[in-house]
């Protein structure tokens, strides 16, 4: 019986399934002193990966918070990003207990009524008290764009430099203790400098009193660093490479953004969501499947990203039967939940935390170009990607699609060379071999000519790694 019990917790642990320990105090987070990726006050690894709930706070009451909650954390998720003024008319549509945020639409004055139930903030609260519970950080978005943007009310938006500053405020005295990661903006650019300067003054009054990290959430094919790289308040880059599932000219851009100086860590904190119309256009292009929110995952995190953020188009908008659907969302938000692309991203995140996680590089040099540059590395849908230590003793290369390509072997920097197959689908691992760390070496995955992902690993052996995607228990 105790072996049988045993295997099972390995299986759990191979596949992601152990949820967290609810009631842990989570650490606070930090930037990594290589300012490349995000750690825990202590220093520990700590790998973001995210999930879009938006609508979260505005649209769920108590019982489904707990329903969408429970699930991502059994799933593996440590981040739920949601809005506390949100796009769907949060604003003026009350939540589900008939509460609205703002008395008259005025930032200055927060709906707040004396009590632990009896307006929005004490569900917000509520929320994120439950989240930091179960093991999860909430990105907290004090508003979305639209509110600094866009001409809300009297033919003004809701927040000028003056509000701004004084709403962040109040959000850094409520959420001061809370385990948060603020994230500024909301799917808006910023076109001049007033709308600058009303992010600035939002971030200058949470800094009063929280020190948590804070980030800035930009529109689709954009990023943080456009508008904010060397504000003292920007923490880490974020980007929304958006709905898209071509590599060129979108999600090539999270590389373009880890080289950026001085270094900061980066994100793509809104990929293309699982179900949604691809590029905005389902009748040319259809809806996204699990494999297109995969190749983001691979992609931003070989180029450099310190972690992920998935979504799932009914989630963001929690649609179902009643509400107005956005987009066309395929299916009533419950049934998303267990998508298999959500289910999916532990095994990115266990990859990654598998291996020496804070010296890791974007490598792309480690792949052999082929006489055919648009075969490997390749374009389009089938671009591969590749990652390494600084100390060379590991290497991943993400193969899209099964078509042979070269290594240069080298890129350990001592033999004999462990090779595996990973399966980004299941999370499993093959061992194929230990091979010479000299010349160049052809690898072809399990799927030849289909458009079926594979990861290859490459381990110095003497260093003995565990399979790959295999770590310690949380």
């Amino acid at each position: 019986m105790r072996r049988q019990l045993l295997g099972i917790a390995i299986v759990l642990l191979i596949l992601g399934g152990f949820p967290p320990a609810e009631g842990a105090d989570l650490p606070g987070l930090k930037v990594s002193e290589n300012h490349r990726f995000l750690v825990t006050e202590a220093g520990q690894p700590f790998f973001y990966l995210g999930d879009t709930a938006w609508e979260l706070f505005h649209r769920l009451n108590r019982e489904e918070a707990e329903k969408y909650l429970q699930t991502r954390a059994r799933q593996g998720f440590n981040v739920i990003q949601a809005v506390a003024l949100s796009e769907v008319n949060g604003h003026c549509v009350p939540n589900p207990y008939g509460h609205l945020p703002l008395v008259d639409l005025d930032p200055v004055r927060p709906a707040v009524t004396e009590g632990d139930r009896n307006d929005y903030w004490d569900h917000v609260d509520f929320i994120v008290d439950r989240a930091n519970s179960l093991g999860m950080y909430v990105g907290f978005l004090p508003t979305w764009g639209r509110y600094w943007h866009d001409k809300i009310h009297n033919d003004q938006p809701l927040f000028n430099r003056e509000n701004a500053e004084k709403y962040g405020e109040w959000l850094g005295r409520r959420y001061k203790d809370k385990k948060l990661i603020w994230i500024l903006g909301g799917d808006r650019k910023i076109e001049n400098d007033e709308q600058a300067e009303i992010i600035r003054a939002m971030a200058r009054g949470i800094r009063r009193h929280s020190s948590a990290l804070m980030t800035f959430h930009p529109p689709g094919g954009a990023g943080s660093a456009q508008w904010f790289h060397n504000e003292p308040w920007l923490d880490f880059n974020m980007r929304q490479n958006g709905h898209e599932t071509e590599f060129p000219g979108r999600y090539d851009a999270t590389r373009a953004d880890y080289d950026r100086t001085p270094p900061k860590p980066v994100i793509d904190a809104e990929p293309i969501y699982e179900g949604h119309p691809i590029a905005f256009n389902a009748r040319k292009f259809g809806h996204s499947i699990a494999a297109d929110v995969r190749r983001p995952l691979y992609w931003d995190l070989f180029s450099g990203a310190c972690g992920h953020t998935y979504g799932h188009h009914s989630i963001w908008q929690f649609w179902q039967a009643g509400r107005s659907p956005i987009n066309d969302p395929l299916m009533p938000w419950q049934e998303a939940l267990e998508e298999p692309g959500a289910g999916q991203m532990i095994h990115g995140r266990r990859l990654i935390e598998s291996r020496p996680f804070l010296d890791r590089i974007p490598d792309d040099s480690i792949l052999v170009t082929d006489r055919v540059a648009t075969s490997i590395p390749g374009a389009g849908r089938n671009r591969f990607v590749a990652t390494r230590d600084r100390q060379r003793t590991y290497a991943m290369i993400y193969a899209p699609a099964g078509r042979a390509f070269q290594v240069h072997m080298d890129a350990i920097a001592s033999g004999p060379v462990k090779a595996w197959w990973f399966n980004p689908r299941t999370g499993e691992a093959t061992a194929i071999g230990d091979f010479p760390n000299t010349g160049e070496k052809e690898f072809l995955s399990p799927s030849p000519g289909e458009q079926i992902a594979w990861v290859l690993v490459l381990d110095d052996a003497g260093k003995k790694y565990p399979a790959p995607g295999v770590v310690g228990s949380r």
